[in-house]
């Protein structure tokens, strides 16, 4: 099913984020944790790419497996940086014959190894190659950002490209991680008055490893409000006690955002289930009465 033709009858959203395993018992990590999340029936799931195309083979295997064993919806990420055209539709030839209907566009980042300069320099160029050669056989989604990309120069200019890749085919958006709700309220605000309507699902992830998500804040722009950084510092070194401030503080964040009406949640899980089990588990009466709309 297309993604946004679920979307498009206003129904809450609740899907899931994956990385290709390196190994089998990496293989056997992710297998046990999406047979732990399917009894939420997610709408859809999805498997990263890395930087360049590094998982190429991998995240393509991934999402074969699990179309196959789970009849489920998968949706690959697919990054152009170090791409040229002819590998980028040999990617998306492949997938249309496995009946993959949903790919998430990325521009991605070129790994420090791999100089090649690809087709494109940003997402909007891939989601033009996308409809360019195939109409609307795939159904396109893409990233935003809360705070605003990194690379731009303020948030204005990124909702910029932002619609620009709404108007070049994006169907709809799942955003970068935020921990702070007055962002993603102000974002949205912001949509509207650009006149951007497309479903925008809420990424979440929850706070189980300090040290580890602050690489990842410090890598894409986040926020980590500093009352809730001062908590988890203080005690980082248990990860007992991380876990369970990092959850609770994404169970209230997330009931608020499903008070304001949000498209849907995608759990970024690291492969992992318990984190977003009690999440969900926590809120599922909200969310459920919102899928049964």
């Amino acid at each position: 099913m297309k993604i946004c033709e679920y979307l498009k009858e206003g129904r809450f959203s609740l899907s899931y984020e994956f990385f290709p395993p390196k190994d089998e018992r990496g293989k056997e990590q992710l297998f046990n944790t999406l047979e732990r999340l399917l009894k939420y029936n997610p709408n859809f799931v999805s498997v990263t790419y890395g930087a360049g195309g590094s998982t190429r083979e991998r995240t393509f295997a991934t999402v074969k497996e699990i179309k196959e064993k789970y009849n489920l919806t998968v949706m690959p990420h697919l990054t152009c940086v170090a791409h040229d055209e002819d590998e980028v539709l040999e990617i998306l030839d492949r997938y249309r014959e496995i009946g993959i209907e949903n790919i998430l566009a990325l521009r991605g980042d070129r790994p420090k190894d791999n100089p090649k300069e690809g087709f494109c320099k940003y997402a909007v160029d891939l989601i033009r190659l996308i409809k360019r050669h195939y109409g609307d056989q795939f159904c396109i989604g893409v990233a935003c950002y809360p705070e605003g990309h990194q690379e731009a120069k303020s948030l204005e200019e990124d909702i910029e490209h932002l619609k620009e890749k709404v108007e070049a085919g994006g169907e709809f958006a799942i955003t970068q991680m935020f921990f702070r709700n007055e962002d993603f309220f102000r974002f949205k605000e912001l949509l509207q008055k650009k006149g951007i309507d497309i479903p925008v699902i809420v990424g979440v992830m929850p706070i189980t490893n300090f040290k580890q998500i602050k690489k990842f804040a410090n890598l894409c722009g986040a926020t980590i409000p500093l009352d809730l950084a001062r908590r988890l510092s203080e005690v980082q070194d248990n990860p007992e006690e991380v876990f369970k401030i990092g959850v609770d503080y994404a169970i209230r964040q997330c009931e608020e955002l499903l008070d304001h009406g949000v498209d849907g949640f995608h759990f970024y899980t690291l492969n992992r289930a318990e984190a977003t089990k009690q999440i969900i588990e926590a809120l599922k009466d909200k969310i459920f009465s919102l899928r049964k709309v």
